[in-house]
């Protein structure tokens, strides 16, 4: 974990991986506590969270591909459009950025 947080990549998977359990725990729990429960104050509390990890990961992969000098079309296309899909980040984590 402490070699994770050492370079630009490292960090960056681990914000991907925070990213996709904010999605899931939102999409799969908050969500449907709001609509079917009528209980939104968990929605109203990760939703901002989730936001702010959102924001950050997409950041980073921009300023990660600019600095590993990735081709947009090859592969950080893939790596931002993974953060909008649940269970993207970590498909990405596995196949792209656990290799480099």
């Amino acid at each position: 974990m402490k070699n994770l947080l050492k370079t630009n990549i490292g960090r960056l998977r681990i914000i991907g991986f925070l990213e996709g359990i904010s999605l899931l725990v939102l999409v799969f729990i908050s969500v449907p506590l709001k609509y079917y429960f009528d209980y939104p104050e968990l929605t109203k509390t990760l939703g901002p969270i989730h936001g702010a990890l959102f924001l950050l990961f997409l950041f980073n992969t921009l300023s990660v591909g600019v600095e590993q000098h990735w081709k947009f079309a090859t592969t950080t296309w893939k790596v931002l459009l993974a953060c909008f899909i649940p269970f993207g980040t970590f498909y990405i984590d596995r196949s792209i950025l656990s290799k480099l």
